[in-house]
């Protein structure tokens, strides 16, 4: 590792001064993610604390089951936005006290002074990818379990379930009980060209998961066999099918539980049983590689935003930057709800604010102090 970053020193010409300015940025950064994670946990313990004590949890289960698993998501939620603003924060310190002027002033160019900015913010993105897409849904899983186990919150029950189980067969359940992941009234109907060739009907359906298949409770299977219809009944029955519990489990959040590879495989499965949910799981997948990505455009617009010293101080630079954060999280919630309900692709709705500040953050940078 060493070597490597020696490599890189002595290809890009690092300096101590790159290093102060690194030491800056993800030291500010580190600074207000522990911060702002602090303030978030009080007030969530403040507001769970009765649920605890009344349910008689234990401290360490509270601490190791709930908030070590509730503090990843929230710091992958904002890690651009504190990002943002540390960047705001620790350059207008820097403006403020002349040393952006000094830098600039000792021959180093403006493009060679992003470098450090650059640096860190590939820094802060890998952690953000990292985070995302292996170590968020499955602290996720774990504080969605506690949260059942220990807090009362109830699994969503489903009804009305149409799904594709391969190309000519099809899955319908009146109810589906996340909880006791059971599913009652099932029909399972079969087609050929024209006609209906086979029907299943139970009352009830589990999924045993040693055995890895359906149990039905209760059934009546008719089919066609050379022209005649055959009937059979009984109280059980084993079966398998192309779907899972998770793909009855149609709850736009299940994607949040699932790592990036196993995502894509189930948007893929849910694409061909024709799930109403396929935009929400897409929309979750390119949000995984955008909102990291979008810490690179976010850095450089805060440096662009604070690198001009003014005679108002950090205040000014603070007070634009928070505009320009929340005007990013508006189009973020507007492409969002365009890309489910209103026909936008789901690349382009997750995609479009990078694309947006992208511009915006050329077009600053171009007129920033240098």
């Amino acid at each position: 590792m060493s070597r490597w970053i020696e490599r890189f020193r002595e290809l890009t010409g690092w300096k101590i001064l790159d290093s102060y300015i690194l030491k800056k940025f993800l030291g500010s950064v580190v600074y207000a993610v522990t911060l702002l994670m602090t303030i978030v946990v009080v007030f969530d313990l403040s507001e769970n604390i009765q649920r605890f004590m009344d349910r008689n949890i234990p401290v360490k289960e509270i601490i190791t089951g709930y908030y070590f698993n509730f503090i990843p998501y929230f710091i992958n939620l904002f890690i651009p936005l504190f990002t943002f603003i540390s960047v705001i924060w620790f350059t207008s310190k820097l403006s403020s006290h002349n040393e952006i002027i000094s830098i600039l002033g000792n021959g180093v160019s403006f493009r060679r002074f992003l470098l450090p900015y650059f640096v860190g913010s590939i820094v802060i993105v890998l952690v953000s990818l990292v985070l995302a897409n292996f170590i968020v849904p499955r602290t996720n899983a774990r504080l969605n379990e506690f949260k059942y186990q220990n807090m009362g919150r109830q699994a969503v029950q489903t009804t009305y379930l149409h799904i594709k189980n391969s190309a000519d067969s099809y899955i319908f359940v009146e109810r589906w009980d996340r909880a006791a992941q059971t599913g009652y009234y099932f029909t399972f109907e079969v087609f050929d060209e024209k006609y209906l060739k086979e029907k299943i009907s139970a009352k009830s359906i589990t999924f045993d998961d040693e055995k890895q298949v359906w149990t039905l409770n209760d059934y009546t299977r008719r089919r066609i066999v050379n022209g005649v219809e055959q009937m059979e009944t009984g109280l059980t029955m084993d079966t398998v099918f192309n779907v899972k519990p998770i793909n009855l489990n149609q709850d736009a959040f299940v994607s949040e539980t699932m790592s990036y590879n196993e995502l894509r495989t189930f948007i893929k499965e849910e694409k061909s049983r024709g799930s109403s949910l396929v935009a929400h799981y897409q929309i979750e997948r390119h949000k995984r590689i955008a909102n990291p990505l979008g810490i690179i455009i976010l850095s450089f617009l805060g440096l662009s935003v604070s690198s001009r010293k003014t005679a108002r101080g950090v205040g000014v630079h603070i007070f634009i930057g928070m505009g320009l954060a929340f005007t990013f999280v508006f189009l973020q919630q507007v492409s969002t709800v365009f890309s489910v309900s209103g026909g936008l692709p789901p690349v382009l709705g997750t995609w479009i604010p990078n694309l947006i500040f992208l511009v915006i953050m050329i077009y600053m940078l171009r007129f920033a102090q240098k």
